[in-house]
């Protein structure tokens, strides 16, 4: 007979997981997430881990929050993701410190484009997907990467809650641990 060891889910976990759920609600509602939950998140991050470890805890959580904030900007600085969901990932960091960020960023990015491929089929737009990859691609051999500001979150392209996969790859990087 196996016995599997199961190691209980520190504090700051457990808040990592509130937090992505929580934005969830609103992500899927409304395609936004309240500041104050994302930078309330954030703030009891650094104010816990400050408060339970030091000055070093405190430190950590501010180099999650930076981590976790500028593997995403790129994107929303490319018109291809929402401030929110930067700020999402940034209080993400700052509650698991700037390692965890870097594996929850990955499987989030994984489960991103899972969710990205099914929302595209549900709404007909894989071909529509396909040539504006194609013209973004195009566009920054010639002009250099920067925003084409034909392609971005404002335009007709289903939209897709990334709360969701953020989620997913939090929640994914705790289990896989």
């Amino acid at each position: 007979m196996h016995t599997f060891l199961v190691e209980p889910m520190t504090v700051a976990q457990i808040a990592s997981i509130v937090v992505v759920l929580a934005a969830c609600v609103p992500d899927v509602r409304t395609r936004r997430i309240p500041n104050a939950l994302t930078f309330g998140a954030a703030l009891a991050a650094a104010t816990f881990h400050g408060a339970t470890s030091g000055w070093s805890g405190l430190l950590v959580s501010v180099a999650g929050w930076m981590v976790g904030a500028a593997l995403f900007f790129p994107f929303f600085a490319l018109r291809g993701m929402g401030a929110g969901d930067v700020k999402l990932m940034a209080a993400v960091g700052a509650w698991l410190g700037p390692l965890m960020v870097l594996w929850a960023a990955l499987f989030t990015s994984l489960a991103g484009g899972v969710i990205g491929l099914a929302v595209a089929a549900a709404h007909g737009y894989h071909r529509t997907a396909v040539m504006n990859v194609s013209a973004l691609i195009g566009f920054w051999r010639v002009a250099g990467i920067r925003p084409l500001p034909e392609l971005s979150l404002e335009g007709p392209a289903p939209r897709l809650a990334y709360a969701v996969p953020i989620a997913i790859g939090t929640v994914a990087t705790l289990w896989l641990k």
